[in-house]
Order: structure tokens, then sequence, then C-alpha cells
């Protein structure tokens, strides 16, 4: 019997090992790599090919949501299992555009992330019972009617750009980290900026909180 191989990108390093030393020990399940942030998680699911990616939607240099994107868009057949604090409805519908087949609360029991990765290695979709069926109904309503949001979108760089800001890391630090200029960082700062009416990295930070870019904590 050919074990499912799972990545788990988790920056807190006790919550990863616990969730590692629970999946290891869960018979058909093998963990074969961890991730401390999602540029690290989209790296090592190219270079380990993962069954299933367990992932934190707060993670810095690039969010879980930002990093499921990539996987799914680049390895379409790697699933990918949110882990999140949040029970908004935005984060909810964030999520499963973002291509990921299931979405468990923090505070769930242990047994219910092994649940949900063996829902989700059969093809099935699992949210943590904790999501209103309204919250479900409404987003299978917005898939339906095509529903779109008002506000500006930002493309997959934007967003990470957006992220780093937020965090703090100056432009030429940004530069390196994209394998970008300075000049093509502030281009597409200025470019964010506009788009989103913005005046201020203040104002960059609080628009990536309530976007769920990064964590507010």
């Amino acid at each position: 019997m050919n074990k499912t191989r799972v990545l788990l990108a988790e920056d807190h390093t006790i919550v990863r090992k616990g969730l590692v030393s629970i999946l290891d020990n869960e018979f058909g399940m093998e963990v074969i790599g961890e991730a401390e942030d999602g540029r690290e998680a989209v790296k090592k699911a190219e270079a380990l090919n993962p069954d299933i990616v367990v992932m934190d939607i707060s993670m810095p240099k690039l969010n879980g949501l930002d990093a499921t994107r990539q996987i799914k868009k680049n390895f379409p057949e790697v699933k990918v299992i949110i882990l999140t604090m949040h029970m908004d409805d935005e984060y909810v519908f964030e999520v499963l555009h973002a291509g990921a087949s299931g979405y468990i609360i923090k505070q769930a029991a242990p047994t219910e992330l092994i649940t949900a990765i063996h829902s989700v290695v059969k093809g099935d979709i699992y949210l943590s019972p904790k999501i209103s069926k309204t919250v479900i109904q409404e987003f299978l309503k917005q898939s339906v009617s095509g529903k779109t949001n008002a506000e500006p979108q930002l493309s997959e760089r934007e967003r990470e750009i957006v992220q780093l800001i937020a965090e703090g890391h100056p432009n030429r630090e940004i530069g390196e980290l994209l394998h970008i200029s300075i000049k093509t960082v502030e281009s597409h700062r200025s470019k964010i900026m506009d788009k989103l009416d913005l005046h201020s990295t203040a104002d960059i930070t609080r628009y990536a909180v309530r976007k769920g870019i990064i964590s507010a904590d």
C-alpha cells in the first residue's frame, strides 16, 4: 500500500512538530517535508511532489493563500488543505477560489485533520463542520451567478509585494527575495497604491490585514 505523502507548511515550530508527530503515527501517511513559510512551501512542493500539502494560512514571506494559488497553478494534481484560526466567510471563499480542497479550523481535534486528508485523497472537498452551511451556500450561489467583488484585484506579483511591504521589508530586500530590481519594486508599489487608492505604508498594511494577506497578530 502506497503511503499518502504529506508536505507540512506551518511557521510555528512547536505546532509543526506536533502535527508531524500526529501524521507520521497515522497508518498510511508519511510527512515527507516541512516548510516554515509560503515560499519554502512552493519550492518544496516542486521538489518533493507530495500528494497533500497541509498549509497554514498565515505565514511570512508568502501567505498560505498565495502559496496555494502558486502550487495549484504549477502542480494542479497536488491537493492543498488549509489550516486557519479564521472562520470568516471571506476567508472560506478565498480558500476555495485559491483551489484548496480542504479548510480546517486550528481548534479542531487532530482526528479531524486525519479525516480531511483521507477525504481529499479520495477527491472530495473537506470543510470543517464548524463552518456554517450558509457560508457554503453563499459560495455556491456566487459561483453560479458569477458574482465578483467590485474592488480592484491585485495580480499574483502585486499580492506578494503587498505582503512583503506590510511585513516591513525594505525595497532592496523585496527585490532580492523576488529576484527583481529595486526600480521594478518601486514601480509595482506605485501601481498598487494607485490601483487601491492607498497613500502610505500604513494603508498598505491595513489593507493586507483586512484581506488576510498577513495576520493581525
